[in-house]
Order: C-alpha cells, then sequence, then structure tokens
C-alpha cells in the first residue's frame, strides 16, 4: 500500500505549551495510522503533560530528560536521531526553536535533533508577540534555510486571553504535512496527477438543481494517495463539504460545463486524469432566472445532455497525447461490467473502476467501497470490500504501474 506513515519511525518532540495536549492527539493520529512513534518530551513539556498519556497512544515508551544519563547512557540520543525517518517539532517553542536553530543541545531533544539526518518540520507554539519577534523570525528562517518545513501558526485566541498568531495548527493538518513530507520522495515525484471528485449540480432556478449524492469521499481519497506517492496533484471539485488534503491544489466547480473546462485547461500537463467525479448525465435546456413558485403549478422542464467530459478528452489526448493515462469510473445500478467495458471502450480509458450502486454497505456515501477494476488490454481486477483509502492506494499503485 501506498501510505507513507505505514512502518515509518516519527520522532515526536514535544516542548513546553498549553498546546501539549494536540501533540497527544498528533501521536495517536500517527499510530494509528501505522507508524512507529517515539516520543521525547522537554522538562517544560512535562509540566503540562505526563510521558504516560504518550505511551498509552503509541505503545511506546516516551522518553525525558533523565532518560539521556541512564542505562543507556549517551548512545540514546544517537541511536533516536539515525533511526527516524522524520523529527517532528510539535508544539515548538520560542526557546526550543532558538536552540534548533543556533545548534544548542542542551537536552535530549535538541541533541537528538543534532544527531538526526532525517527532515525536521516545526509546528510553533507561542504566545503574544513572541512569534513576531525578529529573534523568533530569525530563528525560522534559519531553519527553513536549512530545509526544515515550518507549519503554522494559526490565527486565534491565546492562552493569555490575547488573539494573535501563536496557535499551533491542529493535528489532522499536521498529519497532512507529515503525510505530505514522507510521500515527497514517491514514485510519482514531479508527476501531474489530476483527479476529479463529487457529484456536480445543473441548476433548474437560482435555489434548485439537479444533483446526485455523490459525496466525493472517493475522489479524495484517489488526491490523497496521489499526494502519498509524490504527486504534483490538481483536485476539481464538485460542491462537497470535505477538506482539501493538504499539499493538492484544488478548484471548485458546479456544473458539468465548468468541470469540463477546469478538466481541459489543466490535463495538457498532466500525466494521469482520474475521473472519480459523479457527473450529471442531464440539465435543463433554459434555467429559470427567478425562483419557480409552486403557486404557479407543476412546471414542465425539458433536459438535454450535459457536455461529455471523457468523450473530449479522449478527442484531446487522440490530438496532443496528453494526458497519458485516462481513469474512469463507472456507477451502475445494472449489468455492471457490461456497462463498465462498454464505457471503457468508448472512452479509450486505459482502465475503469466499476462499482454497484445498489450495494447498501459501499458507494455512494459510504466509508467503504467495492470495485472491479476492467483494463484496456482485457484484464479485470476484483477487489473486495475495502475502505475508499485503500481502493485508492490500490487504484494508484495501478497507475505507478502503468507509468
Amino acid at each position: 500500500m501506498s501510505n507513507p506513515l505505514v512502518n515509518k519511525h516519527i520522532l515526536l518532540g514535544v516542548t513546553g505549551s498549553i498546546a501539549c495536549y494536540k501533540a497527544a492527539d498528533l501521536a495517536s493520529r500517527l499510530a494509528q495510522a501505522g507508524a512507529q512513534v517515539d516520543v521525547i518530551l522537554t522538562q517544560a513539556a512535562q509540566q503540562f503533560i505526563t510521558p504516560l498519556t504518550f505511551q498509552s497512544v503509541t505503545g511506546r515508551k516516551a522518553y525525558v530528560d533523565s532518560d539521556l544519563w541512564g542505562s543507556e547512557g549517551h548512545v540514546l540520543h544517537i541511536g533516536l536521531g539515525k533511526s527516524a525517518d522524520l523529527l517532528v517539532v510539535a508544539p515548538a517553542s520560542a526557546n526550543t526553536l532558538s536552540k534548533l536553530a543556533h545548534g544548542l543541545a542542551d537536552n535530549l531533544l535538541t541533541v537528538t535533533a543534532l544527531a538526526a539526518s532525517c527532515p525536521l518540520l516545526v509546528a510553533p507554539a507561542m504566545d503574544g508577540g513572541m512569534f513576531s519577534h525578529p529573534a523568533t523570525q530569525a530563528n525560522l528562517e534559519l531553519l527553513s534555510l536549512r530545509g526544515a518545513t515550518i507549519v503554522g501558526p494559526a490565527q486565534g485566541h491565546l492562552a493569555s486571553g490575547l488573539v494573535g498568531l501563536g496557535r499551533m495548527v491542529e493535528p489532522v493538518d499536521l498529519l497532512g504535512r507529515i503525510r505530505l513530507a514522507l510521500g515527497r520522495n514517491g514514485q510519482l515525484q514531479g508527476i501531474q496527477v489530476v483527479v476529479t471528485a463529487g457529484g456536480t449540480q445543473e441548476p433548474i432556478d437560482p435555489v434548485r438543481s439537479i444533483t446526485n449524492r455523490s459525496s466525493g469521499k472517493q475522489g479524495f481519497a484517489l488526491a490523497q494517495a496521489a499526494l502519498d506517492q509524490g504527486a504534483d496533484v490538481t483536485l476539481i471539485a464538485g460542491p462537497t463539504p470535505l477538506p482539501t488534503p493538504v499539499g493538492a491544489r484544488r478548484l471548485d466547480v458546479r456544473s458539468a460545463q465548468e468541470m469540463l473546462e477546469a478538466v481541459l485547461a489543466v490535463i495538457p500537463q498532466a500525466s494521469a486524469l482520474i475521473m472519480a467525479a459523479a457527473v450529471a448525465d442531464f440539465m435543463p435546456v433554459a434555467r429559470a432566472e427567478q425562483k419557480i413558485k409552486k403557486e404557479s403549478g407543476i412546471p414542465h422542464i425539458e433536459l438535454q445532455a450535459t457536455p461529455d467530459i471523457l468523450a473530449a478528452v479522449a478527442a484531446f489526448k487522440a490530438e496532443i497525447g496528453w494526458p497519458r493515462l485516462t481513469i474512469g469510473f463507472a456507477a451502475e445500478s445494472q449489468d455492471l461490467l457490461g456497462n463498465a467495458r462498454s464505457k471503457l471502450q468508448a472512452k479509450k480509458l486505459d482502465f475503469i473502476a466499476a462499482n454497484d450502486i445498489s450495494a447498501i454497505d459501499a458507494g455512494f456515501g459510504a466509508e467503504d467501497n467495492r470495485v472491479t477494476l476492467l483494463f484496456a488490454d482485457g484484464r479485470v481486477e476484483a477487489l473486495p470490500l475495502m475502505s475508499k483509502a485503500e481502493v485508492a492506494e490500490v487504484i494508484l499503485e495501478r497507475v505507478v504501474a502503468l507509468l
């Protein structure tokens, strides 16, 4: 699977801040995603949270300064630093940022940071005007010049009661940045991937539209899986409240025509297009400029076909040769494989993912999906019921193989 967190060794440094509770949430999320998380708490961090909290959510020992002089002696920081795939300091206080910038090593965390050869990601958290202070800004600039990733801080209410820049970013956002950092050198590094997601809305009047039940979850999972493989991802999304995967460039559209225009604008640079969106097949011939009142009686709405995006892509590809791969989805309620095979051939796809929308345990709105992959060379691969994230990982592995 392509999830870059699985079996990765994450070293999480926790410094003195009320945001320590967010670090515990982050440690839990990392462990649940399959990472091996070793935590180092500074003496100040222990004023806010205990090592036991982290041991409880990671299943691994959490280290403190006294461990540096324990039975493992001076080699502890070397072992931790050299085995880490990523060093994350969250929350990162102004004091620790200064130490990291200037190479000071007066506690277990900072001496381990000097020994580590892995990338560094820091999430600043501090109160008042401490973040904007020239000294803090100079330290962050120095760390950034050395290749460190700076995440945040966010604007909001601070522990002092002030409102300003200094809140540690939320754990879910940090998790996305960590995934992005670990997947940066994946097999799709430097490859442009376009993903469409969600349903479209074809307006009837200013308040009503023709749409479908697509949540966009499968398309967003595909965008995340592509990011995990190191791809540069453009996500073209119909109306959906889903958060954008960290690192993706998101283009919001509403109608099939808007999605067509967005797709044609970006595919000249794309190596792969994954059309997971559930594009409406029909739209009104004419849109009412004012809300249709029910007192006027039941309206007669004449329909016409929406633009066929995959057909337009096939014509574009025949002319210029891009995108190299085109992957479609077929959501069917009958003759699943027959209808999917017809679409595969008609739209000149490299492969298509077919799913039965009548299934009660998968598909629209659900967290899981059950798809069958049909390839242009005649291969058929039936996948069992899986989470949409797992389906996305399988599809991206097939994309990697074909590219």
